[in-house]
């Protein structure tokens, strides 16, 4: 590279605001008091709360180097695989905190949230015709969330068709928290390898569906990167022996004007509305994770359901067959805000951002197959997966590679998953980043490869120009300090 991006610019060591406080200080100044005290009970106070003495210079200063120490989309390029960490836009985040949108109460009555439930009520209708399905529900609190509603529902259905069934089938690229999903409503989970070109194989799956198996969570674009070309086959094998096709939807980035679930055979999908949506998650902020149906699950979409009756919107809970409620209140409903002023920002070019989204998966995939073994060399949809292959005689590994990269000044991407692929280092750069930020980043993890050849140990030590040194990820995991 021309220049090294990274910089060993001034970071501050910063101790607790506890630490900092000093008795007398405070960050406000109250007007004068104009009536006289009155006499409190001093046992219904209770202990005075330890808050520390703080000047207004102390507190902002305090966040701002805090702020310093961390990385996010708004620092750089974060390409983590499967998580769709793509910009969320500023106008967005001010249209949620507009005050009768932050401000309006969960328990106030409908006629006094007609606003709130319109948005609602539309978002729904627009991630309906996004999809290809026919009805939704916002409730879902994120997509694992969304996972849980999808499985109650397909155990719903099968009930009301007297059918008790016991297995489902989740192939070995589906997201890792499908399993647990169907496992909480009881089902057996059967594990399915997908075939050599990295997508399922209808013959085996049909060697697998019964009468006893519910039916089939398969991620589409799946954990590769790659479409499920077969999906359509695939559903029509379940569908014969009475299951359902249940789509994890976190990878829709990639599909967006595209893909038409409905027509796949889909009959459940859940969305993450924090990922394709462009809302923050993560440390950012909540999810939220739509479950969407077809026609003829509709009747067993958790309650309350937002209905519109004479241009009036209310919440109603007439649904007899429904799932039930997931949480106490209808979901993350600033989330839900972000996503809507996204949608009708982009309008049709939600076409254009997934389509994007693509190329520049498959412009990464294209500039570093010589420089890093591709698990499956074959068109990619929004996310490219490599394996340890080239580099396991360089005695580095795909750890002390995303690592290095950090002193680059770019985020890592997700490593070591999928698990079908060896020490995986699995790159999304989502439509937000420009070809010259790809370029950057494509000629970093080149550099990377290049220094571990002249100097592994430069590699095998980084980063080197972070405010901490590598961690001991093992005892992080093991015994993690949540306070310090």
């Amino acid at each position: 590279m021309k220049e090294f991006p990274g910089t060993t610019g001034l970071v501050l060591n910063e101790p607790l605001l506890w630490e900092k406080g000093r008795e007398g200080r405070c960050a406000m100044s109250l007007p004068s008091r104009d009536v006289e005290p009155a006499a409190v009970d001093e046992v219904l106070l209770g202990d005075v709360p330890d808050l520390p003495g703080l000047s207004e210079v102390d507190v902002v200063r305090h966040y701002t180097r805090l702020s310093q120490w961390n990385f996010g989309v708004d620092s750089g390029m974060y390409p983590l695989g499967s998580c769709t960490m793509k910009y969320n836009p500023k106008l967005h985040e001010h249209l949620a905190s507009l005050p009768g949108l932050a401000h309006a109460h969960p328990l106030l009555p409908g006629r006094l949230s007609q606003g709130a439930l319109r948005l609602m009520f539309e978002l729904e209708r627009f991630l309906a015709e996004i999809t290809g399905m026919d009805a939704v529900s916002l409730q879902p609190a994120a997509g694992a969330h969304g996972e849980l509603a999808g499985m109650l529902m397909m155990h719903a259905f099968h009930t009301s068709q007297g059918r008790s069934r016991h297995r489902i089938i989740v192939p070995d690229t589906a997201h890792g928290t499908n399993p647990a999903s169907a496992a909480l409503c009881g089902y057996e989970p059967v594990k399915v390898k997908s075939g050599v070109q990295g997508i399922l194989d209808p013959a085996q799956i049909a060697r697998v569906m019964d009468e006893d198996t519910v039916g089939i969570m398969v991620t589409n674009p799946n954990t590769l990167g790659l479409f499920e070309e077969h999906i359509k086959e695939i559903a029509d094998l379940i569908h014969e022996k009475g299951g359902l096709v249940y789509c994890d939807g976190a990878n829709m980035n990639a599909l967006m004007g595209v893909g038409h679930m409905g027509k796949m055979g889909v009959d459940v999908l859940h969305l993450n509305l924090h990922k394709t949506f462009s809302t923050p998650h993560g440390g950012g902020g909540p999810g939220a994770g739509p479950i969407c149906v077809t026609g003829h699950l509709e009747r067993f979409l958790p309650v309350p359901r937002v209905i519109e009756n004479n241009g009036s919107y209310v919440l109603s809970e007439e649904f007899p067959d429904s799932i039930g409620r997931l949480h106490a209140f209808y979901g993350s409903f600033g989330v839900m805000i972000k996503a809507y002023s996204y949608i009708l920002t982009m309008g049709p070019m939600l076409k254009r951002a997934s389509q994007l989204a693509v190329l520049n998966a498959n412009y990464v995939k294209e500039m570093l197959k010589d420089v890093f073994h591709l698990a499956y060399d074959r068109p990619c949809m929004h996310e490219c997966v490599f394996s340890d292959k080239f580099h396991r005689e360089l005695k580095i590994t795909t750890l002390d590679i995303a690592k290095r990269l950090i002193d680059y000044g770019f985020h890592p991407p997700t490593i070591y998953f999928p698990l079908v692929v060896s020490a995986a280092l699995m790159i999304e750069p989502a439509e937000t980043e420009s070809k010259e930020n790809l370029d950057l980043f494509i000629e970093a993890l080149k550099n990377v490869i290049q220094e571990a050849k002249q100097d592994p140990d430069l590699v095998k030590q980084a980063p080197h120009r972070t405010k901490v040194r590598r961690l001991d990820e093992t005892a992080a995991a093991r015994k993690p300090c949540l306070t310090g």
